[in-house]
């Protein structure tokens, strides 16, 4: 099992290159069944798992280019693994409920390369390494996006592309610079993130670098106001690349927040923070708003994607056990969620061709199932008790209301403003007179978009009564998170302490 995590991260990609060869009419199958045996390694993973340990684990190194600290590294703690599991889920799930017709074998080759790419970014311990797999995932979407999606997909693809990439190249300036500061402290390169974890930087560089750290994971949360990409984004895309990019790519982003801004720069999260808050609460608000006035089902899912997002944000930078770990959780049930709530859009889409709200109406008479099926990921995605969704925005609002039970009160308008426009959202949808004629031909859910969407409504449903199957072993990789801030902060005020006393004596 030590090399459970290359397996992860090479299998899809070596199974892609096989697909080649695989005949167009087989490919479907043959994607399944790569995301099945890919799955069932993300539980073998979990199975081997230690939970009561805070330290990385199956940490595999290899020299890539040692002379510059720049090698193959890669672990597990509690924050990635669930994150692994569930992108390996939320992939085998959109790929047993994929309806695309056009270019079948290309696109499953593709989302197997991107999910490589995925799996990369949440293992990765070397930055160069993260980098890397953090920027390849641009190209597989960017050709789901282009060649897949709507009219208006060149657009979308062309501007989701150079949004993330701009962003992600002031990062790159930010991870070149922390190299070169720890070789001219400890007089090695490393680009190893283990290592990176013992530097104490001083507070005005902790300041520059968090600013770059931040357009790179800000750009693609995304976060007000670099979140005008998304909405176009996931409107254009075909239904597998929505569900993938927001059950998967968005939370690569607040996890880079865990993973590298809080421990590496701790005092300047605090600083930070207030503004953070704020921008996270604005995205709530503003952008609940934008949901409630939009026309198009996936344009008003994508803006409601944003606004969890913000409650994500607040939960991140709550600085506290409670806060990090709902942030975390609600990154998981946003993306079983978010995911099942696209997958639904994409059943109504292959029946009649559009996405408008308009266009519907008293589906719940000859589509008994997926009214309930599409009720229960909606009361999810309100945050109803019971269910995934309200157990991460709950943990989220918990830790930020240690922080400032004001603004809590406010970010926690986003329950109210969720639930006005999805409750409308359905009663326009589902209830009402069945008027048109085509709606009445439309055939309720079956087989493959059963078996995907049931199985979506089974985790919502049992990890809202069962969190603590996810949250225990979180917990404890979080406490380490947060013990390592603190080790700093107090080594960076020592150091600032001593600096000043020197300054003294040498006046006197």
């Amino acid at each position: 099992m030590e090399n459970i995590l290359s397996m992860l991260i090479f299998f899809p990609a070596a199974a892609a290159t096989v697909g080649f060869m695989i005949h167009k009419d087989s490919m479907r199958q043959f994607g399944v069944v790569v995301t099945i045996v890919e799955f069932v390694l993300a539980l073998l993973l979990w199975n081997e798992f230690d939970s009561s340990v805070a330290q990385m684990q199956f940490v595999q190194t290899l020299p890539l280019i040692s002379s510059y600290g720049i090698n193959y590294v890669v672990g597990v703690d509690g924050v990635s693994l669930f994150l692994i599991i569930m992108i390996t889920f939320m992939t085998m799930i959109a790929v047993i409920g994929l309806t695309e017709k056009r270019a079948v074998k290309n696109l499953i080759i593709t989302i197997l390369y991107l999910e490589m790419t995925m799996v990369g970014v949440f293992v990765s311990l070397d930055l160069i390494m993260f980098y890397i797999f953090w920027e390849l995932t641009l190209i597989p979407m960017f050709y789901i996006i282009g060649f897949w999606g709507a009219e208006k997909r060149f657009k979308a693809a062309i501007k989701f592309f150079l949004y993330t990439f701009i962003g992600s190249l002031i990062m790159l300036i930010g991870m070149l610079y922390f190299g070169y500061i720890y070789h001219e402290t400890t007089g090695v390169w490393s680009f190893n993130l283990l290592d990176w974890y013992s530097v104490v930087l001083p507070f005005d560089v902790q300041l520059w670098l968090f600013i770059a750290f931040f357009f790179g994971f800000a750009v693609k949360v995304p976060m007000f106001p670099f979140h005008t990409w998304l909405p176009l984004a996931h409107s254009q895309a075909p239904t597998i690349g929505s569900i993938v990019l927001a059950a998967v790519l968005l939370k690569m982003e607040t996890y880079g927040f865990i993973r590298f801004s809080l421990p590496l720069f701790p005092d300047a999260s605090v600083y930070f923070m207030p503004f953070m808050a704020t921008l996270g609460i604005i995205a709530i608000i503003y952008t609940a708003m934008v949901a409630y006035a939009q026309e198009d089902m996936k344009q008003m899912i994508a803006y409601s994607s944003i606004s969890h997002m913000g409650v994500i944000i607040l939960g991140v930078f709550a600085l506290n056990a409670e806060g990090i770990s709902g942030a975390v959780f609600l990154m998981i049930g946003h993306g079983v969620v978010s995911g099942a709530l696209f997958m639904s859009v994409g059943v109504l889409y292959d029946r009649r061709k559009t996405k408008m709200i308009k266009e519907f109406g008293g589906l719940a008479k000859n589509m008994p199932m997926f009214a309930l099926v599409y009720a229960v990921v909606l009361m999810a995605s309100i945050g109803l008790p019971l269910t995934v969704g309200f157990i991460g925005e709950f943990l989220s609002l918990l830790g930020f209301f240690k922080v400032s039970p004001f603004l809590t009160f406010i970010a926690s308008l986003t329950i109210v403003l969720s639930a006005v426009y999805m409750l409308s959202m359905y009663k326009r949808t589902f209830f009402g007179e069945l008027l048109k004629k085509e709606n009445k031909d439309m055939k309720d859910i079956h087989g493959r978009e059963l078996l995907a969407l049931g199985s979506l409504v089974f985790l919502i449903i049992s990890l809202g009564v069962y969190p603590k199957v996810i949250l225990e072993p979180l917990d404890v990789s979080v406490q380490k998170v947060i013990k390592i801030m603190d080790v700093k902060s107090v080594e960076q005020k020592t150091k600032d302490r001593l600096r000043e006393l020197n300054t003294i004596g040498e006046v006197k």
